[in-house]
């Protein structure tokens, strides 16, 4: 499969396959038992997640409610972490559809930033005198137009023959021929094992980290910290006792983690956001942008005493799983 987007003159409005019926999937999901190798594990969690990308994609398109977007992305990103963490057990093929999905991924999380960013601001402004919201919707509004460009090019990506045949290649990978799949016993290479190493990275990235670490270090320890969490959902589906319940504390803690560097990237960009259109900008709207701004540093500094009892227990709970 090519990893480079078609030349203009090639490209043709290729039908939309939403459905799992339309990829050649079958009509129930597939799954993995206790005593299936790893690889069937991977190709059932794959399964999994492309009929959560499908049954997401038409909100999407219309943009109707951002949760379809935003499931539609995590759907996305869970799909790349298995197969960085394990997708040599189900071929050579999976290695170009996770660069793919990133293809993919970058389109998503472009207008996923938008709407965080302006659901964000419009909370804010809603909390300001009355006086002073008409010259926050006109900020907002700035906004909302450059999301409208995003939208367009994410459904271009959308209806495009590359993304079609980015679909048709992860079903493809479902129902990969069993002769073709690692035939290791699940016992010989639990999936759990697969942990160990984003849990290191994540710990050597804290270890790393300077007393008042810089933004873009945080925002790179929440990534870390989401795939450690990814790749710790999937384990759960082969571990038992008690080293599943291990599993499902560090998933909870990784998720909180999550959470909190989230929000802290999400004050950053907010902060670098608004100061960006001071340029130009009339007093009204400076004064706003000004607020907002001392708002989003606010949380930022609320998020940076947090993170680190947030470490703390992920650090017990992967001791515990692994």
């Amino acid at each position: 499969m090519t990893t480079e987007p078609l030349p203009s003159s090639t490209r043709r409005r290729a039908p939309e396959p939403t459905t799992p019926a339309e990829l050649g999937l079958p009509d129930e999901p597939a799954k993995a038992g206790p005593r299936d190798p790893a690889a069937t594990h991977i190709r059932a969690k794959l399964d999994h997640e492309l009929r959560e990308l499908l049954a997401r994609e038409p909100g999407t398109r219309s943009g109707a409610d951002p949760e379809d977007l935003h499931q539609m992305r995590v759907a996305l990103r869970r799909m790349r972490s298995v197969l960085k963490t394990s997708g040599a057990l189900i071929g050579e093929s999976a290695e170009p559809v996770r660069v793919e999905l990133g293809w993919l991924g970058q389109s998503l999380g472009e207008v996923r930033d938008y709407d965080v960013l302006i659901g964000n601001l419009r909370e804010v402004i809603a909390t300001f005198e009355v006086r002073d919201q008409p010259a926050g919707r006109r900020l907002v509004s700035k906004f909302v137009t450059e999301r409208g460009a995003a939208r367009r090019r994410l459904t271009r990506a959308l209806s495009s023959a590359r993304y079609a045949v980015l679909l048709q290649s992860i079903a493809q990978l479902t129902r990969t021929p069993d002769h073709e799949l690692d035939p290791t016993p699940l016992g010989s290479n639990n999936l759990a094992t697969d942990v160990r190493k984003p849990y290191r990275r994540l710990f050597k990235a804290v270890r790393a980290l300077p007393p008042d670490p810089p933004d873009d270090d945080l925002h790179a320890l929440r990534i870390y910290g989401k795939k450690l969490r990814y790749t710790a959902e999937l384990a759960q589906s082969s571990a038992k006792n008690k080293q599943a319940a291990a599993l499902t504390d560090l998933v909870k803690a990784a998720r909180k983690l999550q959470t909190v560097l989230g929000d802290h990237q999400d004050a950053v960009i907010a902060a670098e956001k608004v100061r960006s259109v001071l340029p130009g900008a009339d007093s009204e709207i400076g004064f706003i942008a000004g607020r907002i701004a001392e708002h989003e540093l606010l949380k930022r500094t609320e998020a940076r005493a947090a993170w680190p009892a947030v470490w703390t227990r992920i650090d017990k709970a992967a001791n515990a799983a692994l």
